[in-house]
């Protein structure tokens, strides 16, 4: 059987990959270079005020781990591994000073046999990681264009709410395995199913480190333990193929459509010698049965209507087992600066929240890592869908021989570690390709690669070249723009087949800042310290993402830090409602609403976020759930600010996004004014509605008050059936020179 060796690590760092270090300190694995070194020398938090600076030397300089291996008892017919399933980013591996390995990517794994390269004593293990890949002649003011030649994650080059910071190190996990001499290197388990979804083609490849006398033993497990079926076959190669039919599979759904089995694939190798000895070692995969296609929305084919014609959209709309799903969800960006912090803990923390919001989309963002795996076997669980780009954003990435021979390595590892995972139901080039501080088209090559990769590693999950595609959304990304125009103006004008990028900016709560901001910076909020690094000011343009004019527009001056944020919050709730149920009232055309975004790697000051770092929710992050309920009341409102005395003009929706009819039934809006005066609006007798089928409604016709100020509260309640219910909460415009609404400000909050 297999055994696990751990191993004590040091780490130093030198001018260049050539040198020794001068000084060893203890380094923890996984994790980084930087925070093994700003431990011994007793740093201070790096996300604390601008303490982050201090490591900005480190991207420049070469970093050696070095690790004595332990004594281990191997026998004559096993074999010692050095196993690493990610160290980031261009590195070499040497033992007792003889290079083994040279490899650049931190997204293919290494496996190495160091068996008969031990003296027996004292051997010395070293990884050394070369600096930071730059390209010199990056555009000023374009860090992440410094990134556009290699597959390093371009984000950590600095990004409006990641700080330039570039992790460097093992990442993932790593130690040494004690092998039998045969055993299984891989054995993976594919699948068809057929047209009506009743069977499934199984079909298992497994490889041997080389062919021995045995037996392989292959065993299908249904959800609940049960064996489905055990097959056997001679191990008399070293590439072996089994295939079997798999009747009425249960099928893995979305969580908001149905269930999540997972069956488990159980390969063994039995040597003649070991017939009998239930111990060896076994390769598990599980398995979730389903069928994923992008599918052209309804209507799409009769535009344009005249010549000459084509296309009209790119397919955006997904399906899941012949069901087309409405997507709601979110761009999930890295929950840590660095990512051998992360573990499966933390993943959970923020998935539970993730799908209590009731999101099924998370849009892995091509800026940031590749997860773990403990990512995607928590969303398999879960039912929640990954769209996966590769690690392109933002950047033209070139034709070029080396970088494509990168991505390519790179790709495949990325294809075969999670093609087998049911939540993956989309592939991607990567982020904002086809824009114009891009550049890149569809016959670039590092695009073609990347789609012929996918034809070939996982044919039957969709492929984007990148997003945006014509007739997708990125943007925008304020409640209120430069022109004066809001949220719900432009929503309501717009007609894209998805959203897959939109935002609305509120700072973090005052716990928050206060943990992070040094008391003497904290209040008032200005540019140039601790604010602006953690990205509220100069983020991106102009004052983002604290906008505190847009703050003022509707309150007027704030008197206290907590006046401020709860202003901020609220115009993020309200921002974020309107865009999640607009998107939802233009189906079938549009069939996706992910906001950007949904975490942090790092506190920061402000940001588009609807949970801080690491996992604590925002006031939008329950706006964002209620917002996001398979079934609910809704309504469309013209705008956030309204006259005293003006004609009060929503008009009145159900929304039903699930695989269920919804009943007639009866809605009730209400306006709450001041301090608690409610006035009944409209009674709306809605009808029986099919599954994934909305109904619009009557529009209110509502005279607000002519005295009146501060905020008010629009309300939908649903006859028996509380958890449909809906509130919005509006103002009223401020009189010139008015100061910030005290009294009512947080009534409805």
């Amino acid at each position: 059987m297999s055994r696990i060796v751990t191993m004590d690590w040091e780490v130093g760092w030198s001018g260049s990959a050539e040198e020794r270090p001068e000084r060893w300190v203890p380094a923890t694995v996984p994790g980084a270079v930087q925070l093994d070194w700003a431990k011994s020398e007793g740093w201070g938090d790096h996300a604390y005020g601008d303490n982050w600076r201090q490591y900005g030397w480190m991207e420049d300089k070469a970093w050696t781990y070095r690790t004595r291996l332990p004594s281990a008892e191997i026998s004559a017919n096993e074999r010692l591994l050095f196993v690493s399933k990610g160290i980031d980013y261009s590195f070499r591996v040497r033992l007792n000073g003889v290079e083994l390995l040279r490899q650049e990517g931190m997204f293919t794994p290494v496996e190495l046999d160091v068996t008969d390269r031990r003296r027996g004593e004292d051997d010395v293990l070293e990884v050394v990681i070369d600096p930071a890949p730059k390209r010199p002649d990056a555009p000023v003011g374009r860090g992440r264009a410094q990134a556009d030649r290699s597959c390093k994650p371009a984000v950590s080059y600095g990004w409006d709410w990641h700080p330039r910071l570039i992790p460097l190190g093992i990442w993932d996990d790593t130690y040494l395995e004690i092998r039998p001499e045969a055993h299984i290197v891989t054995a993976e388990a594919t699948y068809e199913l057929n047209e009506a979804l009743t069977e499934a083609k199984l079909r298992l490849t497994a490889r041997l480190s080389r062919p021995a006398a045995g037996t392989l033993i292959w065993r299908l497990v249904d959800p609940e333990g049960e064996t489905v079926f055990v097959r056997e076959c001679a191990a008399t190669d070293a590439e072996h193929t089994m295939q079997l039919t798999v009747p009425q599979p249960r099928l893995w759904w979305p969580h908001d459509h149905g269930e999540q089995p997972l069956y488990v694939s159980e390969v063994r190798y039995v040597r003649e010698s070991d017939v009998g000895n239930d111990e060896n070692p076994r390769r598990r995969q599980r398995i979730g049965f389903r069928r994923v296609k992008l599918v052209m929305h309804e209507g799409a084919w009769r535009e344009p209507s005249q010549f000459p014609k084509s296309r009209s959209n790119p397919p955006i709309t997904l399906e899941i087992n012949g069901r087309k799903v409405f997507c709601k969800g979110t761009n999930w960006v890295n929950p840590d600066i660095f990512p051998g912090t992360i573990t499966a803990d933390t993943y959970k923390s923020l998935l539970d929240l993730a799908k209590a919001a009731h999101m099924n989309l998370l849009r892995v963002w091509g800026g940031g890592i590749v997860n773990k795996e403990s990512f995607f076997e928590l969303c398999d669980e879960m039912g929640l869908m990954v769209w996966q780009e590769f690690p392109l954003a933002c950047n033209r990435y070139p034709d070029e021989p080396e970088y494509l021979a990168v991505l390519d390595q790179e790709s495949r590892s990325i294809l075969t570690r999670l093609r087998r995972h049911a939540s993956v139901v989309l592939w991607c080039g990567g982020n904002e390709l086809f824009n114009a501080w891009s550049g890149m088209t569809d016959q670039s090559l590092p695009l073609r690669l990347l789609n012929a990769n996918c034809y070939e590693l996982d044919p039957h999950t969709p492929f984007l070249m990148t997003s945006p595609l014509e007739g997708m959304g990125h943007g925008h990304y304020v409640f209120r723009d430069d022109s004066g125009e809001e949220v719900f103006q432009w929503m309501a004008k717009a007609r894209n087949t998805a959203y897959t990028e939109f935002g609305v900016p509120s700072p973090s709560s005052v716990e928050q800042l206060r943990g992070f901001i040094p008391p003497d910076e904290l209040y008032p909020p200005k540019p140039g310290t601790a604010w602006e690094s953690h990205h509220a000011f100069n983020a991106w343009q102009g004052d983002t993402w604290l906008m505190p004019h847009v703050i003022r527009h509707y309150f007027g001056p704030w008197e206290t830090l907590e006046q401020l944020v709860d202003h901020g919050q609220l115009l993020q709730s309200e921002g974020y409602k309107c865009i999640y149920e607009e998107a939802r009232r233009q189906k079938p055309v549009c069939a996706m609403a992910l906001n950007w975004c949904y975490n942090e790697p790092w506190p920061t000051a402000a940001n588009n976020s609807i949970v801080m770092w690491p996992a604590k929710p925002k006031p939008a992050y329950y706006a964002v759930q209620a917002s996001c309920r398979p079934v609910m009341a809704s309504a469309r409102i013209p705008k956030f600010a309204w006259k005293p005395g003006e004609r009060f003009e929503p008009e009145l929706w159900m929304l039903n996004d699930s695989p269920s009819s919804v009943p007639f039934g009866r809605m009730e809006a209400w306006l709450t004014f001041g301090e608690g005066e409610r006035r009944h609006a409209l009674t709306w007798e809605f009808d029986r509605m099919s599954p994934n089928e909305n109904q619009q409604g009557p529009t209110i016709g509502f005279r607000l008050p002519s005295e009146a100020s501060g905020l008010f509260k629009l309300e939908l309640s649903v006859a028996g059936r509380a958890e449909w219910n809906s509130e919005y909460v509006l103002c009223f415009e401020r009189s010139e020179g008015a100061g910030a609404p005290v009294g009512n400000a947080l009534n409805f909050g």
